[in-house]
């Protein structure tokens, strides 16, 4: 094995125990393709420890405005004892936005279907993703419809943490209506509009409310209030000073700290 591939394999943790990781790509969620441009698009790549029981898993996706962007399994949660399915999905103007949320929910439930295959479990897979893949992982769990479509019931995600994901109904979404992009709505392309008491642990993040795009933070900031005053108990908002937009970089060991908390609540 060369250094190259000892890098990308094999990490220590600090009790000196080797974990092996292994990457699968590029495989299908959907069992048959909706479409030929979701063939093409609609596959994720699979890191995984090898040699680690009963193991968590994050299904990732990534931003780019429901337009642009590829599926990515991010360095900063790579060799932590956890599994990332990086996701690909049908973007804009190819495809819909809902489209886009249902290859989601497809890919989530895959993840459910499959991991306990690779020795993790489907009592912890967590759900997150940066800006448009943000959205995505909101929208997926919070409008139970989506998961529910695959027999799966959105609260056995482990926890909800999206990055950055617009609250409000998505300007992707709103263009298709014809709505411009800095008029405000809410309606069934919002995460907003599926507050709901008994959703999973939900950590929002986003960057400074100064520096973020167009009132990213605020939305967010209405999202933690309104799931706590339906009676959310575990909905947490977190602002990174200094950073806008571009924020992932310093929210990524949120995203591993917070699953750290649920699972040990869980325990």
């Amino acid at each position: 094995m060369t250094g190259l591939a000892i890098a990308l394999f094999l990490s220590v943790s600090a009790l000196g125990q080797k974990v092996e990781y292994a990457l699968e790509k590029n495989i299908a969620y959907y069992d048959s393709a909706p479409d030929a441009y979701a063939k093409e698009r609609c596959v994720l790549d699979f890191y995984y420890p090898k040699n680690v029981k009963s193991f968590a898993t994050i299904v990732w996706f990534h931003g780019g405005g429901l337009t642009g962007g590829n599926k990515e399994i991010p360095k900063a949660l790579t060799e932590k004892g956890y599994a990332v399915i990086g996701v690909g999905y049908r973007l804009s103007p190819k495809a819909k936005v809902a489209q886009c949320i249902e290859d989601a929910a497809a890919s989530i439930a895959w993840a459910f279907r499959n991991v306990s295959r690779y020795g993790g479990s489907s009592q912890k897979i967590f759900i997150s993703g940066h800006s448009a893949g943000g959205y995505l992982a909101a929208m997926a769990v919070l409008d139970k419809k989506w998961l529910s479509k695959h027999n799966i019931n959105a609260n056995d995600c482990a926890g909800l943490i999206p990055f950055s994901g617009q609250m409000i109904s998505h300007f992707t979404a709103r263009k298709e209506k014809g709505i411009e992009e800095k008029q405000p709505t809410i309606d069934e392309f919002a995460p907003l509009f599926f507050v709901r008491a008994d959703a999973p642990p939900t950590l929002l993040i986003t960057g400074d409310r100064e520096l973020e795009m167009l009132g990213r933070y605020e939305e967010n900031a209405y999202m933690a209030r309104m799931m706590k005053l339906t009676g959310h108990k575990q909905t947490r908002l977190v602002e990174i000073g200094g950073y806008g937009h571009m924020m992932a970089d310093p929210a990524y060991p949120l995203l591993l700290e917070e699953m750290k908390r649920v699972m040990e609540t869980k325990s």
